[in-house]
Order: structure tokens, then sequence, then C-alpha cells
């Protein structure tokens, strides 16, 4: 099957700064891809560079068969940006209908559009009373004008309210099946670990992993944690029997690694008559993201090393005032009491 966005050794520099290096992928017809990765990792990047809007310094991108950006390209790709604007007098309808004239469609769909999307209720009322999430909606259905080939979503989600959440899934789950290709970037982890078919990893430009969740997971070499409930009064003797596992009551917890996993299986399963309960959690995907971003805890300790706080609280008629602050990674507080509970009579103690 021919994919319908394949990019090979794509690089992207602007000013002697690399943007992107030597990235490759494919995206095949139906396929559900997630691209992820910090901010400045490339993500917008790469979009721009599919839809034609600004050239690869090096490698080749082909969209539909076609250069990004070309007549063609267009015509079957559809994109959708975190931050849709849309002018704020015209209805839902009237703005759907313009991007349908734009496309030499009939105007008469745009209500069509916006009932699938779930705004068929509000297709009549003025853009500028919308909130984020309806906005959201109005530019996904302007998306879906066409039956694209290729969807490029940017934070799809953002805005949207859980419901909303799951109502547009089920909307690419049915693109997909219809053949469309969907690549969508977000930094909601937990939503496009259940909802995609495959993830990639992109940090500082380069395309760190890729695959779905069994590959990136058998990839990571990351263990799997077992929890195990015991019938009443039989867990010293499955924790007697499972050496290495911590006990909690009636709760054991368990760790190996991938390849241990079904021999340790095997062996809880001989413990069944006095297992009320077995959950197996695999490490999730913010486990196998989070060590591929190597900014992450620099920048959380940089922060952090200027935060403070401070407030106040009555005490005995008494304003008593306390200060903490985190200096280079060590927390210090001191406080500050004086006076009858009003303003400007302050003074400061040498509590510490």
């Amino acid at each position: 099957m021919t994919p319908t966005l394949t990019i090979s050794h794509l690089t992207k520099r602007f000013d002697g700064v690399a943007a992107l290096t030597d990235v490759s992928l494919a995206v095949a017809p139906g396929e559900r891809v997630a691209l992820l990765g910090h901010n400045g990792a490339g993500k917008s990047t790469m979009m721009k560079i599919i839809l034609g809007l600004i050239p690869a310094t090096g490698g080749s991108v082909t969209v539909c068969g076609a250069a990004p950006g070309s007549a063609q390209a267009r015509a079957q790709v559809a994109y959708l940006p975190e931050n849709a604007a849309f002018h704020p007098a015209l209805t839902g309808e009237e703005q759907i209908a313009h991007y349908l004239r734009l496309r030499g469609m009939g105007a008469g769909l745009a209500a069509e559009l916006l009932d699938r999307v779930g705004l068929g209720h509000a297709a009549r009322r003025r853009i500028g009373t919308y909130s984020k999430g309806m906005r959201q909606r109005v530019g996904l259905a302007q998306a879906l004008i066409g039956k694209p080939r290729l969807m490029v979503l940017d934070e799809p989600t953002s805005g949207l309210d859980p419901v909303s959440r799951r109502d547009f899934y089920a909307l690419l789950d049915g693109m997909a099946a219809e053949g469309t290709a969907i690549l969508l970037s977000s930094h909601a982890l937990t939503e496009v670990e259940a909802r995609t078919d495959r993830i990639l990893i992109l940090s500082k430009g380069r395309l760190m992993a890729g695959g779905s969740m069994a590959d990136l997971r058998r990839d990571a070499g990351l263990p799997v944690q077992m929890h195990l409930t015991a019938v009443n009064g039989y867990a010293p003797d499955i924790a007697s029997a499972l050496p290495g596992a911590i006990r909690t009551g009636a709760d054991l917890r368990l760790t190996c690694s991938q390849d241990e996993k079904l021999d340790l299986l095997a062996r809880i399963s001989a413990l069944h008559p006095k297992l009320a309960d077995v959950e197996i959690v695999p490490p999730s995907l913010e486990d196998i993201y989070a060590p591929l971003q190597p900014e992450g805890r620099p920048m959380i300790r940089r922060v952090l090393a200027t935060a403070s706080v401070e407030f106040r609280i009555a005490l005995r008629n008494r304003w008593v005032a306390i200060a903490i602050a985190l200096d280079d990674g060590v927390f210090r507080w001191s406080c500050r009491r004086r006076g009858p509970r009003r303003r400007g009579n302050w003074g400061r103690t040498g509590c510490r």
C-alpha cells in the first residue's frame, strides 16, 4: 500500500540552527499517527513543511503523491491549527459556507458538516458567542470539507471537554476507517496512547522513537508492575511463594522485566485459589516519553530555583506572615509577626 505521507531524511535549519535533523517516517492510508515532543521539538516545523508553508533544507517530502504545497496536495490535505480564528460576526453556518464556496462546493453542506461535529444546535449563532471548544469544532468542520486523504491536526482537542474529546476521536476513527491518514500533535499523552495506531516522539528535532505502544514498551525495556489481591488470610502464603513481592495488607505488588512477564504469570496462575484479583500495569506512554526529553528536568529546576510564596494567617488577633522560598534546590522559610491586625503594622522576628 502506497503511503499517503512519506518523509525521508528531512532536515530544516533556521540561520544555522537545526529545527529538524534527518527525520524519516511514513503514514499509511487509514493510519492514526501521533506526533509528540516538548515545545520546540520540531513538531510545528514539520507540519509547516508538510503543508508547503515553508521549504525543507534537505531531504524529501511526498504528500498524496505530490510535492507539499502543490495544487494536487492542497486539494487532498486538511489542516486544523491549535487556535483556530474565525470572524466573530459570522455564524458558524456562514463561516463554513464561505469555506465551501472557496472549495467550489455547495454552501448547503454547511449545516451537515456542523451537525457532524456536534454544532448543529448553534449553527446560526454568531461565532463571537462561541466557547473555545465550540470554535475548535468549527475548525474541525472546516477540515472535513472535501473528504481529505490526509488530515494534519495541531493540538486538535485543545479547549474541548472530556465528552467532546471522546466524540472528536470517534469522528477521527470513522474517517480513518474510510481511508483518511491522520497525523496529529498533542501533549495529552493519555489520549493518544489509547486512540492512535502509532506514536512518534521528537526531541530537539530528532526522531527518538516510533511505533505502536507494544513496540515502544519493548524497545524502552521498562518494567511491568503486577498488583495482586489475596483472598482473606492468604496474603502471607502468596508473599512466600513470590519472593520480591511487596505486601500491603491483603495487596501485593511485583515488578518484572518484559522477558520475565510470562514466567511470572504462570507462577501467579498456580496460586489462583488464593487470589481474588490480578492487575497487570504495563509502562505508560508517560513513562516512555519522559526519559526521551532531556531538557525536562533541568527546565523545572531552573524555574523552581527562584520560586517563592508569602502568605498571612491570623493568630490570636495578630497577623503572622510566612514566606517560603526554594533557593538552589533548598527550601528556606521565614516569618514575621507584630502588632494587632491592621495594615502597616509590620515587624520582623528572628524565627527561621
